[in-house]
């Protein structure tokens, strides 16, 4: 079976938003699972609005770059599920589902009967997935937070930026929501996992997942730098702190990254550079010589780099061996021949909006062509068609309608 069909059959009922539950229901849905994403009635989800740019066709309303980059796959039912109406259509979703994704802080469903004790009664199989900003329990739990902050509580931000001493000192953020994205990836794993489990079992689980808890996590090695140390680490700029060099230097024509992970690779990058003796100086033979005395190897370093165009020094360094790499803005990584090649850039085609530009999940393999997935949803695109299939009448859709229950 490929990889796109894995989840055939598996059923997500999808009451997140913003972008970590969003993120893990794309990844459930390109690996084949029928996701169900429930709105707003009068809004959808949050980044509906969050633009611009936004994506714009004649008669519909504008789709925004943020939202088509994480709900490809779904289909949308807006429901009020703070009337009793709406609640009892989710209860009855839920009771054919295999999988609740939701991201509402801790205890808020239980108002509506949409807890995962409440369901759980009606579907014993059911897996919920919880995330919250500080978990299910605990002295802030329930209290609202998103990614940036997460980032700054976490430490990642602790580390991160300009060292103190150099212009701009201070800490910086990601460019993108990378503890969302992780935790949504983190989700994607557990409702695997779960999935699994009920298969020996036969029982569901509800699965409590907090950005806090990953964002601690994502300190990777910079936490057990800390833990073996006792010595928590500063902000390095682009140095890395157990390699070198490794890190940005300006060429002639601009900037690169250079990579170097072994003692190996840092010899041939001296004999390259014409600079043997550099890979004999006793203070840089190893890599934790190279740490010791990393400001007067960066001097170095940048003295050699800057008498060349990039390009020269990346023929050079491909020759030999040493990873290297440019800083390119997103029109040249989209014109890469590596990524053309890898067809990571995606099209969907929705009936009502046209071309959608999208990226492949990078776990499913290139596709040659034009792409047929499901194109993100417009609000309420399928709330027809989803209740349809709960045995509803035009009737008694009408009747919710005029209710605002659905949309």
């Amino acid at each position: 079976m490929p990889l796109q069909d894995a989840l055939s059959g598996v059923k997500i009922l999808d009451l997140s938003r913003i972008l970590a539950g969003p993120w893990c229901t794309q990844n459930l849905a390109d690996l084949g699972a029928d996701v169900v994403k429930v709105e707003s009635v009068e809004t959808g989800d949050d980044t509906r609005g969050w633009g611009p740019p936004f994506l714009t066709a004649e008669g519909q309303d504008p789709l925004s770059a943020y939202f088509l980059c994480c709900n490809r796959g779904k289909r949308s039912i807006a429901i009020d599920f703070a009337k009793p109406e709406g609640a009892a259509l989710v209860k009855r979703l839920a009771a054919r589902c295999d999988v609740v994704i939701e991201n509402f802080k801790s205890g808020s469903l239980l108002r509506f009967g949409l807890d995962y004790a409440s369901l759980r009664a009606i579907n014993p199989r059911l897996i919920q997935v919880s995330i919250t900003g500080f978990g299910q329990d605990g002295p802030m739990a329930g209290r609202p937070g998103y990614d940036y902050v997460f980032q700054g509580m976490a430490g990642l931000m602790s580390y991160t930026g300009i060292p103190d001493g150099q212009a701009g000192a201070g800490p910086l953020r990601t460019g993108v929501a990378v503890v969302d994205l992780m935790t949504g990836l983190y989700a994607t794993i557990a409702v695997q996992a779960a999935l699994r489990e009920r298969e020996r079992s036969g029982q569901g689980q509800h699965i409590d997942l907090a950005l806090l808890d990953v964002g601690v996590a994502l300190n990777a090695n910079q936490a057990t730098n800390y833990l073996v140390s006792g010595k928590a680490p500063a902000r390095s700029g682009n140095a890395h702190p157990n390699c070198a060099p490794y890190e940005v230097f300006a060429c002639r024509d601009g900037h690169m990254i250079l990579a170097i992970g072994n003692d190996a690779q840092f010899e041939r990058f001296c004999a390259v550079a014409g600079r043997d003796d550099l890979g004999r100086d006793a203070r840089y033979r190893t890599n934790a010589g190279r740490i010791e005395n990393l400001p007067a190897l960066r001097e170095e370093v940048a003295r050699i780099l800057a008498r060349k165009d990039r390009q020269d020094w990346g023929r050079m360094l491909d020759a030999v061996g040493v990873p290297w790499g440019p800083i390119q803005p997103l029109n040249e990584v989209f014109a890469d021949a590596q990524v053309r090649h890898r067809q990571i850039n995606r099209t969907l085609r929705h009936p009502r909006m046209g071309a959608i530009p999208s990226v492949r999940n990078p776990l499913l393999p290139p596709v040659a062509g034009a792409d047929d997935g499901r194109p993100p949803p417009l609000l309420g695109e399928h709330t027809e068609e989803v209740l349809a299939e709960l045995g509803l009448g035009a009737t008694e859709m009408a009747a919710l309608r005029s209710g605002k229950v659905i949309a």
